[in-house]
C-alpha cells in the first residue's frame, strides 16, 4: 500500500526538499503541502491522508495547535502526524506528544531515516527518543505551569497486571518486537496487548502511553 503523506511547514524549500525525498520512495506520495498550521488542518481533512509531517512552529497556528485539531476531529481518527522540530531537547516536542502527535524528529535526521520514521508511524508505531522524552516529560510534570495531563477515560489500575507490563515497556520505548522479546511473547501478542491496553485507557496511541506511564509513576526518567 502506499503511504499518503501531507507536508506541513512554512519554509518553501524544506517543503520542496521533503516532497522530493518522499516521492523518491516507492511506497509513498505527497499528497498535500501546507505552509500554516490551519492550512495543514484544512488539506488534513480533505485529503485524509495516511500521516502529516507537521512542523512545530508555523504561522497562523502553530503545529501543536493544528496537530491538536486533527486528533481531535473524529472523521480523522486514523491519520497520524509526525511533529517536526530544530532540537530534541525542545519541550514543545512534549505539549505535541499531549497535543496527538505520534512522534517527533529533528530536523537535521539523515534522509533514509526520516522514511523510516514515517514509516513506522504509518503503521501505527510511536517514534519516540526514550532518552531526551523521559527527561522532558519528567521536567514538565515537575512544573506547575507545564503543560496539563494527557487525557483518557481509563488509568492503569484498570489494567491487568501483564497489561501493566506491557504499558511500562511502552513507556521505556520499546516496539511490539522489542515488548515480545522481553516477556516471551510472540509480536502478535505484543501489539494485541497494546491495543486493548489503548482501548481501555481511550488513548489514541503509543504516544500518548508512554505520557500515561510517566504520570503514573510507571516509568522514571532514571528506568530508561
Amino acid at each position: 500500500m502506499t503511504i499518503r503523506v501531507l507536508l506541513a511547514d512554512d519554509q518553501t524549500l524544506v517543503r520542496a526538499a521533503f516532497a522530493m525525498l518522499v516521492e523518491s520512495a516507492r511506497d509513498m506520495e505527497v499528497v498535500g503541502e501546507a505552509a500554516t498550521g490551519r492550512e495543514a488542518v484544512e488539506l488534513a481533512r480533505r485529503f485524509r491522508p495516511d500521516l502529516v509531517v507537521m512542523d512545530i512552529r508555523m504561522p497562523e497556528l502553530d503545529g501543536i495547535e493544528a496537530t491538536r485539531l486533527i486528533a481531535a476531529d473524529e472523521a480523522l481518527t486514523e491519520v497520524r502526524v509526525l511533529v517536526l522540530t530544530t532540537y530534541d531537547t525542545d519541550e514543545n516536542i512534549v505539549e505535541a506528544l499531549r497535543a496527538g502527535a505520534s512522534g517527533f524528529l529533528v530536523k537535521d535526521t539523515r534522509p533514509a531515516e526520516m522514511l523510516d520514521a514515517i514509516r513506522t508511524v504509518a503503521a501505527g508505531e510511536s517514534l519516540l527518543s526514550p532518552g531526551p522524552t523521559s527527561r522532558l516529560i519528567a521536567q514538565l510534570l515537575r512544573s506547575p505551569s507545564g503543560v496539563g495531563s494527557v487525557t483518557v477515560s481509563g488509568g492503569p489500575e484498570s489494567l491487568s497486571e501483564r497489561e501493566r507490563e506491557v504499558l511500562t515497556l511502552v513507556g521505556r520505548g520499546l516496539n511490539n518486537a522489542e515488548i515480545a522479546e522481553v516477556l516471551g511473547l510472540s509480536p502478535l501478542t505484543a501489539k494485541t496487548h497494546v491495543s486493548r491496553i489503548m482501548g481501555k485507557l481511550g488513548a489514541r496511541d503509543r504516544a500518548q502511553l508512554v505520557i500515561v506511564a510517566y504520570e503514573s509513576g510507571m516509568v522514571t526518567p532514571g528506568g530508561v
